[in-house]
């Protein structure tokens, strides 16, 4: 199974692609797709939109797991991500890709054992669990991959 994890973002969303087969997990892939600051949201959705064609074209997902946007103190970013979730569930939608979602919480649980854990934390377990030479950068890139093993997990 194929399973791809979304940390959704204006700026950067960060992807992680891990393949699970008999109780064992390979990563595939990782990064961002990245969008200029100063561009308009339609481009910049349009960028998000054929980058992530692209990714699923290249490693097509059985499943896509996607971190849950549950609260933001700033009003125009949450309605940045807001627009980002919307691309991803059109996207996935369109090639018939189920979409589970997870809270932070929810995440650090099933990576760290903690739902209290820090970032780092994860990113050191991330890398771990992947047997990764070093932690995933950027910062987003590592949370793409902890989302895809969060739904590994929680699948066993």
């Amino acid at each position: 199974m194929m399973v791809t994890g979304i940390d959704p973002g204006l700026a950067r969303l960060g992807y992680g692609v891990i393949r699970a087969d008999r109780g064992s997990t390979l990563p595939v892939c990782y990064g961002c797709i990245e969008t200029r600051a100063g561009t308009r949201a339609p481009e910049r959705l349009l960028e998000i939109y054929t980058g992530l064609q692209d990714l699923f074209d290249r490693y097509p997902p059985d499943a896509l797991a996607m971190e849950k946007l549950f609260f933001s103190k700033n009003v125009s970013s949450a309605m940045g991500v807001s627009e980002v979730r919307g691309i991803v569930l059109l996207a996935a939608g369109q090639r018939q890709i189920p979409v589970m979602e997870y809270t932070p919480n929810q995440i650090k649980q099933a990576i760290t054992g903690s739902g209290r854990a820090d970032k780092a934390q994860v990113q050191q377990m991330i890398t771990r669990l992947l047997h990764l030479d070093e932690i995933p950068q950027p910062d987003d890139a590592a949370d793409g991959l902890s989302i895809a093993l969060c739904h590994i997990h929680v699948m066993r």
